[in-house]
């Protein structure tokens, strides 16, 4: 496929399985959102994704092309992007400057150019100069989120973009996530412990425990499984 396929992917921290057989597909111009309770094999699945652990067996590949054993650095040069939890960005850089930098390993007729940016997080460029430790906890979000797309990625790996945002801002943040998705055609992951507003815009769903798949499905087919929600997602 064209998307992201991920195939029997198995990942060990010494004699403990954090990740056993994970299969799943995630397709462009749709988000496809990882699920489950603390300690599932979300942020490892992401982490294995871009080489950052090493998979014990399995396969990741994108465009036909197998990443599984490549380095992050070359992961990165394949078009995959990866934003860890936390909004890790410079708080002694300006705005501007962080975007920049997400950019600056691409030749500059490669980069996406700080205006587009600026086109697709409007909130961003009324703060153009603003050193980053002076925003919000969205706007810094929306920063993380920017930079990444500075290289031109055609993978996103998002991981728990929400966490400690306020209930609004965490529906503007989706809602615009799932724009940006449409418009650039990326092929999305989102891994998120706020179930019910990655279901909202993911078009499929990946349900983990454990370390393994309960379902890979369509989003409104889990979205409608009652007992699966109850179970897994706590809602």
């Amino acid at each position: 496929m064209d998307g992201l396929a991920v195939s029997e992917l198995s990942v060990d921290y010494g004699h403990v399985a954090a990740l056993s057989g994970v299969s799943f597909e995630a397709g462009p111009g749709e988000i496809t959102a990882v699920l489950g309770a603390n300690g599932a094999g979300k942020t490892t699945l992401l982490r294995a994704i871009t080489g950052l652990v090493r998979a014990r067996a399995g396969t990741v590949c994108f465009g036909g092309r197998d990443l599984t054993r490549l380095r992050v650095e070359d992961v990165v040069r394949c078009g995959v992007a990866h934003v860890p939890e936390g909004r890790g960005v410079i708080e002694e850089l300006t705005v501007d400057e962080n975007l920049r930098l997400g950019g600056l390993w691409r030749q500059r007729r490669s980069r996406l150019p700080v205006d587009h940016v600026f086109e697709l997080f409007p909130v961003l460029a009324a703060r153009r100069q603003r050193h980053a430790s002076t925003l919000s906890g969205g706007e810094r979000q929306a920063l993380a989120v920017a930079r990444a797309l500075m290289a031109r990625p055609r993978v996103l790996l998002l991981d728990e973009p929400s966490l400690g945002l306020a209930p609004i801002v965490t529906a503007q943040l989706m809602a615009r996530l799932a724009s940006l998705t449409a418009e650039e055609g990326l092929t999305v992951v989102l891994v998120e412990q706020n179930a019910r507003s990655a279901l909202s815009v993911a078009a499929r769903a990946v349900v983990l425990n454990l370390g393994r798949v309960v379902t890979a499905e369509r989003a409104a087919v889990v979205a409608a499984d009652a007992q699966l929600r109850h179970h897994y997602l706590g809602f």
